[in-house]
C-alpha cells in the first residue's frame, strides 16, 4: 500500500467514514472519524467526548494511539471525516501529535458528501515544535 495513491486514500477515507459513525459526541454532536496509514497498516479512531470537555479525545489522537501501541513510530497518511459541509482538517492539538510521528504525512479531509481536500502536514503546522526543541 502506497501512502499517496488513490486506492489507499479511498480506503483510508472509507475507514474514517466508518469510524465517524462510532464516535461518541453527545455534547458537541460533532462526530469525527480518522484512519491513518503506518507501516502498511490502517489504524482507526473516533472522537470520544466526556462531560468534562478537556478529557475528551479527538479521533486522530485515538488513531495515533492505536498505531503507537502496535509498535508504529511513523505515520504516512491520515484521513479525517467530520460532520461538516466543508473538509475539516485536524485541530491544532492533533496536528502537533501527528507531527511527532509523521512530519511528511499527507492529510486528507473529506465531508460525508464526498468533498475532499488534501494537505501536507508541514503546510498545516508550519514551524512546528518537535523533540529537537526540548532542552537536553
Amino acid at each position: 500500500m502506497r501512502s499517496g495513491d488513490a486506492e489507499t486514500i479511498d480506503r483510508l477515507v472509507a475507514a474514517a467514514k466508518e469510524m465517524r459513525e462510532k464516535a461518541y459526541a453527545p455534547y458537541s454532536r460533532f462526530n469525527v472519524g480518522a484512519a491513518l496509514l503506518a507501516g502498511g497498516k490502517i489504524y482507526r479512531g473516533a472522537n470520544i467526548e466526556n462531560a468534562s470537555y478537556p478529557l475528551s479525545v479527538c479521533a486522530e489522537r485515538n488513531a495515533v494511539a492505536a498505531a503507537v501501541l502496535d509498535g508504529q513510530r511513523t505515520i504516512d497518511t491520515v484521513a479525517v471525516v467530520a460532520d461538516e459541509d466543508r473538509p475539516t482538517p485536524p485541530c491544532g492539538g492533533c496536528r502537533q501529535v501527528l507531527w511527532e510521528f509523521g512530519r511528511s504525512a499527507l492529510v486528507i479531509a473529506e465531508t460525508p458528501g464526498g468533498t475532499r481536500a488534501m494537505w501536507a502536514l508541514e503546510d498545516l503546522l508550519p514551524d512546528a515544535f518537535g523533540p529537537e526543541d526540548l532542552l537536553s
